[in-house]
């Protein structure tokens, strides 16, 4: 049976399919199981000429099910791997496998570079800025008009909440597609003239193939997030997805194939951390973005050392949150919340320590434990507001609870949470640790689950020593209605993120990045063509003679 998988070019909305589908009888064990799949030609979509693909299907239709593409995307196909080796996708709140994956070797690796290399060579750096913005609009379009599906598809692979996955990840999506598509004929040099008989002006120019390596907290978004900026700045690119969450970067592929991308300007791969360090080490890869672990960042500069290669890092974080007692204490309370409890605590700019003024602290903590009880519940993969879903593995659920009971052992005061639920799938319990002092494990390692740890001080330079105190240094918040002291502690704070009265409310417009072990480099915004073109000098002699 010839199908095609996921959705066509211009539906809003899984309802909408039926139009333009046809419904197949499964001929396997599920006889009153439907296939649904889509009737387009290899002339329309050249991706999906006979390729791989997985039947997956959603909780709230699981008798019907969607052909979604499983293999490697290179020149605009989809194609099986060279090796063996597969990986699979489980569903972390129902620990049901959803799809099976190949892991790219080497030699796969080596064919998307060089596919990235040729379509840089022949078509992509030669495009004018304007119509790869035009490019980068339509994907932006597309993924509007997919966001059901891939919210659906997202929640499937991360057990998050599908509204929360649409109306934040998705639409966040569309947001930095159309933003970037927006700056690729506005990245200008400068015209530099010394004295009256020399003239110099400048370019920035691409590296030309990009190597870009995405986690599993956030795939897709995160996948644009790097994407679009390096599309725009006239780079091509290889993605290698998580091996945890490689389902909407599949997807992908499909999309870019709809907006017309030229074969071979965006490749995409799923595998483990052995492809990761073969794109890392390639020889003919020009620029690595990694964001993901401290760990794995340390190893793929030692690979990108090799060559010589430049490389962004978004590594980790234990980023602090200051409550002075001048704060909305409910305001605080809530952002706070969110500001670490949100996406089960998977965030790597997650305030996951609170220093609350000694004169509000024990109310402080009241409110918070009342609020997290209340908002921090399991609920219905398709509601949102305070979702609490699961931990993206069993090895991630079965980490945050080692740390939860090292805290209690070093002397932590457990607030609310901390106990190991025996329900199905991946969830650890909102958890709050007081009386955490900056020696404590809590304190120091990044949890990256639902767990916040909480301390007093007595006065600012305590708030501000002691919130400096960790070897990160992405992000921090600062709660006061006093704007004179917010500013002055945020210039005091060794982050590169400062959040005044807020938490997490990142922007696709605001460079997002930090200091010190949290990694170099910054997405998003004017800052990230920065990390995607290289400058180049040209001097003009207008009459020095010898």
């Amino acid at each position: 049976m010839h199908s095609v998988g996921g959705f066509a070019g211009s539906v809003n909305g899984i309802q909408k399919l039926f139009q333009y589908s046809r419904i197949w009888n499964s001929r396997s064990s599920r006889s009153s199981a439907r296939i649904l799949v889509l009737d387009l030609s290899p002339s329309r979509s050249r991706a999906y000429s006979n390729f791989p693909s997985a039947q997956i299907s959603f909780p709230d239709k699981p008798d019907v099910f969607f052909d979604h593409p499983t293999g490697l995307f290179i020149n605009n196909k989809f194609i099986e791997s060279t090796g063996d080796e597969k990986l699979t996708t489980r569903n972390p709140a129902t620990e049901t496998d959803i799809a099976t994956f190949p892991c790219a070797n080497w030699t796969d690796v080596n064919a998307a570079v060089k596919a990235a290399r040729s379509a840089f060579d022949s078509v992509w750096r030669h495009m004018s800025g304007t119509d790869r913005g035009k490019l980068l609009t339509n994907l932006s379009e597309l993924l509007d008009q997919h966001k059901q599906y891939l919210g659906k598809v997202e929640s499937l692979d991360t057990g998050k909440s599908i509204a929360n996955v649409i109306n934040e990840e998705i639409a966040d999506c569309v947001n930095v597609s159309r933003y970037y598509g927006g700056w690729a004929d506005k990245i200008y040099g400068q015209t530099i003239q010394p004295y009256k008989e020399k003239l110099a002006y400048t370019l920035r120019e691409p590296y030309g193939v990009c190597g870009l390596i995405v986690p599993w907290n956030y795939p897709l978004m995160l996948s644009i997030w790097k994407l679009a900026p390096a599309l725009a700045a006239g780079n091509t690119v290889v993605l290698k997805s998580s091996e945890l969450t490689p389902l909407s970067a599949s997807y992908l592929g499909h999309l870019i194939t709809r907006a017309g991308f030229p074969p071979g300007v965006v490749n995409i791969l799923s595998g483990g951390a052995t492809t990761g360090e073969y794109l890392s080490r390639h020889p003919d890869v020009n620029k690595l973005s990694f964001t993901g672990s401290e760990r794995i960042g340390k190893q793929i500069m030692r690979a990108a050392a090799e060559n010589l290669v430049p490389v962004t890092l978004e590594l980790g974080g234990k980023s602090a949150a200051l409550v002075f007692d001048d704060a909305d204490i409910e305001q605080a309370v809530k952002w706070c919340h969110m500001g670490v409890m949100s996406n089960a605590g998977q965030i790597c700019t997650a305030t996951s320590r609170i220093y609350i003024a000694h004169n509000i602290y024990e109310k402080f903590l009241r409110l918070l434990a009342e609020f997290t009880q209340v908002s921090s519940m399991k609920v219905s993969l398709n509601s949102g507001d305070f979702n609490q879903g699961p931990q993206i593995s069993h090895d991630q659920m079965d980490k945050v609870n080692k740390y939860i009971q090292a805290g209690v052992s070093e002397g932590a005061r457990l607030i609310c949470g901390g106990q190991i639920t025996s329900e199905k799938g991946y969830y650890t319990q909102a958890t709050i640790l007081a009386d955490v002092k900056d020696n404590m494990i809590v304190a120091t390692d990044e949890i990256f689950g639902p767990v916040v740890v909480c301390d007093s001080f007595s006065d600012t330079d305590e708030a501000v020593k002691r919130a400096n105190s960790s070897s990160y240094g992405l992000a921090g918040a600062i709660f006061t209605l006093d704007i004179t002291r917010a500013l002055d502690v945020a210039r005091r704070l060794e982050a590169g993120m400062i959040w005044i009265n807020s938490s997490n409310d990142s922007d696709f417009r605001v460079p997002f990045g930090g200091y010190k072990r949290s990694g170099f480099g910054r997405e998003l915004g004017e800052y990230a063509l920065q990390a995607y073109t290289q400058e180049k000098a040209v001097h003009i002699n207008m009459g020095v003679r010898l």
